[in-house]
């Protein structure tokens, strides 16, 4: 087991409890933000285990995970918008927590590969996820007020 790895358990570890925690325990909107820290708890995992591993597929899976998890979160936001209206839960902790986790995995990881075409798509990677939780955390804060047709 090399550090890569060792740093990954450790995310899995601390974002899984957290995560866990707030699916089984709370109202909806605990539930959905706890959904969004799974994508940004395990996203930064996999960028480490392609690392540990020497495996680029991973890559491609966390690039991935961080396109779709925020939509993921979004259309949970959607669908439950009556349910999550009386209760608006702040992510904001989470989120910038999640962030920061993020973006120092991507830099560690960019300056460990050097200036390669994959230090590109590690920023990419790193962009999307944190933009995407941004964006997602601020709709479940703020809610979708009036979008639901009757």
């Amino acid at each position: 087991m090399n550090g890569w790895i060792l740093a990954a358990t450790v995310v899995l570890g601390g974002g899984g409890v957290a995560a866990l925690w707030g699916v089984a325990t709370g109202p909806p909107a605990r539930r959905v933000i706890a959904q969004n820290l799974t994508t940004s708890v395990v996203c930064p995992a996999l960028l480490l285990l392609a690392q540990g591993y020497g495996r680029p597929s991973y890559v491609d899976l966390a690039l991935l995970l961080a396109l779709l998890g925020p939509v993921g979160t979004l259309v949970f936001a959607r669908l439950l918008c009556e349910d999550l209206a009386g209760d608006r839960a702040s992510a904001w902790g989470p989120t910038w927590t999640a962030a920061g986790l993020g973006a120092a995995v991507v830099i560690a990881l960019c300056v460990a590969a050097g200036p390669t075409r994959a230090t590109a798509k590690l920023l990419l990677t790193g962009a999307l996820l944190i933009t995407g939780n941004v964006i997602a955390s601020r709709a479940l804060a703020v809610g979708f007020r009036g979008v639901r047709g009757g």
